[in-house]
């Protein structure tokens, strides 16, 4: 029995045409992509944010072993960029308030490396050209990085997402870098595009419908109406985001106060969603619990800033 096990063992690898890392690999991927609910179902924020570093590491040296692997990087993409964004941008949110500013600036600096991971590996499933297109220099760069992004097709929606996503969080960190801002336009034609393939073919996962959503309003809100901002249009996005799920999907609700309501100055709007929030149990979802736990953190943090705000 032993036997026929091993030569149908060895037999598979021979098939596939791989080494047996690669094969193991493959059949640890496949496990790993069924066991990411558990850690979005998370109640207790300090364990997650010591889990998922160690937890990336790892897939990350899976994905050394076997770099083709589409599980792998869909996973490191997703991860890198929620990682940076739920925990490293907290911890910097968190300094920036205490005035802590070297701390405040190592945490920014981390941050842009978590999205510049996400970016990275987002481009890989996007392929070598979307890279070259996207950062060309020289005339006629513009045109080449919205051709490309025009190309996109329904296949690379969710890529096309992480890769915006990332973009415009690594520019937000990099507000003084000259050529870090350049890429602000690219980022929000990426997440109009996302929007764009959704209109025709919408995502069954309704959080994976409303982050570009999330996404555009902070584009949006990231500057001034004078500067191109447009605080209307921020609202019209994160309202269809708290639409498409339901309002169950908490951060949403916390960036349309945090932001829509700091940029109009209106007062009543901003505490009335961030209490809101803190009124809604974050088990309402227990498939987004984290996630919504973190709402709830920066809503606190948010309502202890209200005089400094307006």
């Amino acid at each position: 029995m032993r036997l026929t096990v091993l030569s149908a063992l060895a037999a598979a690898v021979l098939v596939t045409g791989c080494d047996m890392g690669q094969f193991t690999v493959n059949t640890t991927a496949k496990v790993l992509i069924r066991a990411q609910p558990s850690l979005k179902m998370e109640a207790d924020y300090e364990l997650a944010a010591r889990a998922i570093p160690g937890t990336l590491k790892t897939v990350e040296g899976f994905w050394v072993v076997h770099p083709s692997n589409p599980i792998l990087l869909g996973i490191l993409t997703e991860g890198y960029c929620q990682y940076g964004i739920g925990f490293v941008e907290d911890e910097w949110e968190e300094a920036t308030r205490n005035k802590d500013f070297d701390l405040a600036q190592y945490h920014s600096t981390r941050a842009t490396k978590m999205f510049v991971r996400c970016l990275n590996y987002a481009l890989k499933q996007l392929g070598s050209r979307w890279q070259e297109d996207l950062f060309a220099d020289g005339e006629g760069a513009a045109e080449r990085a919205a051709a490309r992004i025009a190309s996109a097709g329904s296949g690379q929606r969710t890529p096309l997402m992480w890769a915006a996503i990332a973009l415009g969080a690594a520019v937000n960190q990099n507000k003084d870098n000259i050529e870090m801002v350049q890429y602000a336009g690219t980022a929000k034609a990426m997440l109009l595009k996302v929007v764009e393939l959704d209109g025709k073919r919408p995502p069954k996962d309704p959080v994976l419908a409303a982050m570009p959503h999330v996404a555009l309003g902070l584009v949006y809100t990231a500057v001034s109406p004078a500067l191109g901002g447009d605080p209307k249009k921020a609202e019209e996005h994160f309202q269809t985001a708290l639409k498409l799920t339901d309002e169950r999907f908490l951060l949403a609700r916390v960036h349309y106060a945090r932001r829509v309501g700091v940029a109009t100055q209106n007062r009543q709007l901003f505490r009335e969603h961030l209490l809101k929030v803190l009124q809604t149990d974050p088990a309402i979802w227990p498939e987004q619990r984290l996630a919504n736990e973190i709402a709830h953190r920066r809503a606190r943090r948010y309502l202890k800033m209200e005089k400094e705000l307006f």
